[in-house]
């Protein structure tokens, strides 16, 4: 695979996947009841089919004083596929589907089984999890912490597994009250960069082809 689209790889899925040290604009408190919200979490995901959104990326790199900005569109539909396309300022795919993924990068394409290797399995775990409301109960991957502000349950998740523990130092998730889909991933790594995507537009259970997801 070519450096770029190793690179590329990466930020999006340390992304999500997608905490600094003081919570961001929501002031937040201990969750009092985390057993009942990880319940209606559960109930929720069950009723969600599908979800397109719109999302903003944002990297920051401790060897930068920029950051580094994308967007595009994400998309989930059960079972197990994920599509993630972004628009600007560059063009870039990747497509999840039942442990295949599928890069894309201009015209360039590479494929491969994510069951195929280690890493990259546990990656196509975690990412389904999240989009699926059950990374949550992988309590051997993570240790979590549960908070909420007004609008918002927010879960904190320090890395358990020896691996997760090499590269993140703790990844927050936040949900939103009124459906509880994901509205904000951050992932903080161990060398101090951390990554943030706000998703926006949401529509859940919206009609969504399986052509998105197609890896051939």
């Amino acid at each position: 695979m070519k450096k770029r689209s190793v690179f590329f790889l990466c930020l999006f899925i340390f992304s999500l996947l997608l905490c600094i040290s003081a919570f961001p604009q929501d002031q937040t408190t201990e969750l009092k009841n985390p057993v009942l919200f990880r319940k209606k979490l559960a109930d929720a995901t069950l009723l969600t089919n599908t979800i397109e959104s719109k999302f903003n990326q944002e990297k920051n790199l401790s060897v930068l004083s920029e950051k580094i900005l994308a967007k595009g569109k994400f998309y989930f539909k059960k079972n197990n596929m994920l599509r993630w396309e972004y628009t600007d300022p560059f063009k870039y795919l990747i497509i999840l589907n039942n442990g295949k993924i599928l890069i894309r990068d201009e015209e360039k394409e590479n494929q491969f089984d994510a069951r195929s290797n280690k890493v990259f399995a546990e990656i196509n775990s975690i990412l389904l999890g999240c989009a699926q409301g059950t990374l949550l109960n992988d309590e051997k991957k993570f240790r979590s912490s549960y908070f909420e502000s007004s609008n918002k349950y927010l879960v904190r998740m320090k890395p358990e597994d020896p691996q997760l523990k090499d590269i993140f130092s703790e990844i927050c998730i936040y949900f939103d009250k009124n459906d509880y889909s994901v509205s904000r991933l951050i992932m903080n790594e161990v060398c101090g960069d951390y990554t943030t995507i706000n998703f926006s537009a949401k529509k859940l259970n919206a009609p969504i082809p399986d052509e998105k997801f197609r890896v051939q």
